[in-house]
């Protein structure tokens, strides 16, 4: 019982005034408590509900190397910025013992706060209670959360430690979760939306972090699946650990529905900072602008010695955003999935922009099905906020093989197409060096709608590499000479010279600049400064029809 159901009324002499109600013979014994007394109450309540159900389950949770859900939104928050919802919200629930046990927040603590002095809402699963299962009361505090969200137009991130449904209230509790899946799908695109795995996440609580925009998790103590360990032995007779199956780094190097993994929760929130500092605060505003003391017009003189001159030569990408980037700071998504392609947030000129990057060290570059898919969903996160894209070409084409047909290269590469062709943002495209074949055209090329396309002089832009080329188009000429290697070397020479120069594309006007490597960030910065006002009507439609 509460302490307010605790307390018995006082009696001494009364006056009569707001006694009607009271029988004759008490109105000379009651009086009402005072306005401080209430409030001595009120903090003593809030007292309770803070410290959590006991020092005990505290220690458990600091044991098992993880925060209680207070100390996560403490270090979430500038200091002293976080307001409580429905701290006092205590479940109704009968049956299984339930009626004995209703503590306050009933296991989930909402509100909202500052980040870098700007509003943001959270929800943080209290493992300490009920192990922080979700259950009629849980759930409606963070579906009025998630609405006070929308109507704020402020990101909302979700502090996830919980075991699931709560049995006791049956179907309750599941439509709990239809509640939350249904307010992800509609403030998708209309509020950034991040989930912070700190604990386990399993069943149909593991699709809400999948429908929104960014999932962090942390080594050791986060595990998201859809079936746990037990019941996949039991099902396949297959024996895995929590860790190998829905792991941090199972999530964010295999699966890729995790974005960032870190050693630490500390360290996991104070990237989730940054990454708000980073984002716009809804679908209606522009990205912060950051102190801009790295000047705009700024010669990268090293990128000239970054890339190499043959083609089949790797480099590491990163190397080149960080030159060129505000301060040479750059936010990496998915850095450890897909890493053939490289995304990341950064600022140019102060503004954010949307980094899409083709990766020379890793398989050579190519597309695959998972850099499409993680390219795509990145390319749609930053057009839905209204994010610059800026693309960085150097593909050698799609990777070729009978796993990648079958598992279907067509249809996943096609998502990274329709993402661009869709995109309404700004959006530069700059060949660096090999753009071959259907690759080159999916990576925002002139032709599906980038409004600037630039190249260096070191571009190669062709429907497939020199050599490849001289082997379809000469094969029978190479095949009848006297000395196939000297006529194939000819040839390959030839092609270069006539379709593979640096200003083939510029002379036909699907580049429309050839640009002094060291001057890569001026041009860009001036480039994204003139279509800051950028404005495309779509045709009017529902919505469209993405190759999923």
């Amino acid at each position: 019982m509460s302490i307010v159901e605790e307390r018995p009324l006082e009696r001494v002499n009364a006056p009569e005034a707001g006694l009607a109600s009271v029988p004759p013979a008490l109105k000379e014994e009651v009086r009402f408590a005072s306005l401080r007394e209430r409030t001595a109450e009120l903090t003593a309540i809030r007292a309770l509900a803070e410290a959590g159900p006991s020092e005990r389950a505290t220690a458990a949770q600091h044991a098992k190397g993880k925060l209680t859900a207070r100390e996560r939104i403490e270090l979430l928050f500038d200091e002293g910025t976080f307001n409580e919802v429905e701290g006092l919200r205590r479940h109704r629930a009968t049956g299984f013992g339930l009626e004995d046990k209703r503590p306050h927040t009933d296991g989930v603590i909402t509100g909202w706060g500052k980040v870098h002095g700007r509003t943001v809402f959270t929800y943080a699963h209290d493992f300490r209670i009920f192990g922080g299962a979700l259950g009629e009361a849980h759930a409606e505090k963070i579906h009025k959360l998630m609405d006070l969200a929308e109507a704020a137009g402020a990101p909302i991130v979700g502090l996830c430690d919980g075991a699931g449904a709560r049995i006791q209230e049956g179907v309750t509790a599941l439509a709990g979760y239809g509640g939350i899946f249904q307010r992800n799908v509609r403030n998708s695109g209309v509020i950034p939306q991040i989930s912070v795995i700190l604990g386990p996440c399993a069943g149909g609580a593991a699709y809400s972090p999948a429908l929104t925009d960014f999932v962090f998790m942390v080594r050791g103590t986060s595990q998201m699946f859809i079936t746990g360990p037990d019941v996949v032995q039991a099902v396949t007779g297959e024996a895995v650990t929590m860790e190998h199956l829905g792991g941090a780094d199972s999530h964010a190097g295999t699966s890729g529905v995790a974005g960032f993994a870190y050693d630490d929760e500390q360290s996991c929130l104070e990237d989730v900072r940054h990454l708000l500092s980073l984002l716009p605060s809804n679908n209606r505003e522009l990205a912060p602008h950051g102190d801009l003391e790295d000047p705009v017009d700024r010669r990268c003189e090293s990128l000239l010695d970054l890339v190499p001159a043959r083609a089949t030569q790797g480099y590491d990408i990163r190397d080149l955003i960080e030159e060129v980037v505000d301060d040479g700071d750059y936010f990496e998504v998915h850095g450890q999935w897909a890493q053939n392609v490289v995304c990341a947030l950064a600022r140019l000129g102060g503004h954010v922009v949307g980094i899409v990057a083709n990766q020379p060290a890793h398989l050579a570059g190519v597309l695959d099905i998972q850099a499409s898919e993680k390219a795509a969903r990145f390319v749609q996160f930053c057009d839905a906020f209204s994010i610059p894209l800026v693309t960085l070409i150097d593909v050698p084409g799609f990777l070729p093989g009978v796993d990648q047909e079958h598992n279907g290269i067509i249809r996943h590469g096609a998502k990274l197409l329709y993402a661009y062709c869709n995109a309404t943002v700004p959006r530069i495209s700059l060949i660096l060096r090999k753009a071959y074949g259907g690759a080159y055209i999916v990576m925002d090329s002139r032709s599906i709608g980038a409004d600037v396309a630039l190249a260096w002089p070191s571009n190669e832009i062709a429907v497939m590499g020199a050599e490849g080329a001289a082997n379809v188009i000469f094969r029978r000429e190479i095949a009848a000479s006297d000395n196939p290697e000297e006529t194939r070397a000819q040839r390959i020479k030839e092609y270069q010279t006539e379709l593979m120069h640096p200003y083939y594309a510029a002379e036909r006007g699907l580049v429309d600049d050839v640009i002094d490597p060291a001057d890569t960030r001026a041009r860009l910065i001036s480039t994204l400064d003139m279509l800051r006002s950028k404005h495309t009507q779509q045709p009017t439609r529902k919505h469209g029809n993405l190759p999923l």
